[in-house]
This record gives C-alpha cells, sequence and structure tokens, in this order.
C-alpha cells in the first residue's frame, strides 16, 4: 500500500473546505429567508389578509371574503372603533397577488384610510393608493345570467302560481 503524505492530505483537505465554503458562498438561500423575512414582519401588521382566487381574499381565520364583504368587514370594524391602521396582503397557497387585489384594496384603503402592504416578490411594498387604479368593490365579478323565461321578472312581482309553472 502506499501512503499519501501528510502533507498532500493537508491540502486536498483544504482545497475541499476552501470549493463547499466558495459553494456556500453561492448559495443565499433567497426563497427560505425572504419566507422567514415576511412571516417575521407578519406580527407587526394590525390586520392580515391572503390573496384568493377571482379577486376574493382569505382571513388568517381561513374564511373566504368577496371585496364586497371584506370591504363590509371594514366598515364594521371602523363602527366598533377597531379599524387597523395598517394591513398586510400576502399570497395564499392557491393565489398569488394580483392587480385586482391591488386595486381593492387600494379602493379600501382610500375609504378606510389605513395604510396596506402587500408582498412583492418577497419584499414588503407599501401601496399608493392615489397612484393605483383604486377598483369598485365588487361582490361576484362573473354573475350568471339569468334564463330567458326568467328575464323581466322580479321575485316580489307576485305570488306564486302553480299554473305557470312547469
Amino acid at each position: 500500500m502506499t501512503r499519501v503524505p501528510t502533507l498532500m492530505t493537508r491540502i486536498v483537505g483544504a482545497l475541499f473546505l476552501a470549493s463547499m465554503l466558495v459553494l456556500a458562498g453561492c448559495h443565499r438561500g433567497a426563497s427560505k429567508n425572504d419566507v422567514i423575512a415576511t412571516s417575521a414582519e407578519q406580527g407587526k401588521f394590525d390586520y392580515t389578509l391572503k390573496a384568493f382566487k377571482s379577486g376574493q381574499f382569505e382571513t388568517m381565520d381561513g374564511a373566504v371574503l368577496s371585496a364586497a364583504d371584506a370591504g363590509s368587514h371594514f366598515a364594521y370594524l371602523k363602527d366598533t372603533g377597531k379599524l387597523p391602521k395598517t394591513v398586510l396582503l400576502l399570497p395564499s397557497d392557491d393565489s398569488k397577488i394580483r392587480d385586482n387585489h391591488l386595486g381593492f384594496m387600494a379602493r379600501m384603503a382610500l375609504d378606510y384610510g389605513f395604510a396596506v402592504y402587500y408582498d412583492k416578490k418577497g419584499e414588503l411594498v407599501r401601496l399608493n393608493a392615489v397612484e393605483s387604479e383604486a377598483r369598485q368593490l365588487e361582490d361576484t365579478p362573473h354573475k350568471a345570467d339569468l334564463p330567458d323565461r326568467m328575464k323581466g321578472k322580479e321575485a316580489s312581482s307576485g305570488a306564486y302560481d302553480p299554473q305557470t309553472q312547469q
């Protein structure tokens, strides 16, 4: 058996350690740190919402609210004197933050006077409600049309008539 000289073993070990340090320096771990930074910042906000599908919002309790329902909730909080001063909007597991979410939050920020912060690629950004396009709050963005036989009729238009039912 051939023995490797001690000096050569130490040089190879030092090169291995140096290459590991270089590789560790190249990997910032940005995705892990960004998530941790956002979740650590989450405790500094008075209220937190998550963006959900179709311009809806998810509360931290798991309830899904339309934009109009979220606006009604903030109106209730204002009436009870518990209106938050800062609101954090995060992406949910089901949806990322879209322009319609930001538009609805801009409308609520203008109406109720709170500051909205949102997660933009791991960085917290304050929403400028004046410069962004504040959207009118919608209850259901895509309501289904009535069938032709129901056009022009209202629920309060008359009593129930079994003769007209088929």
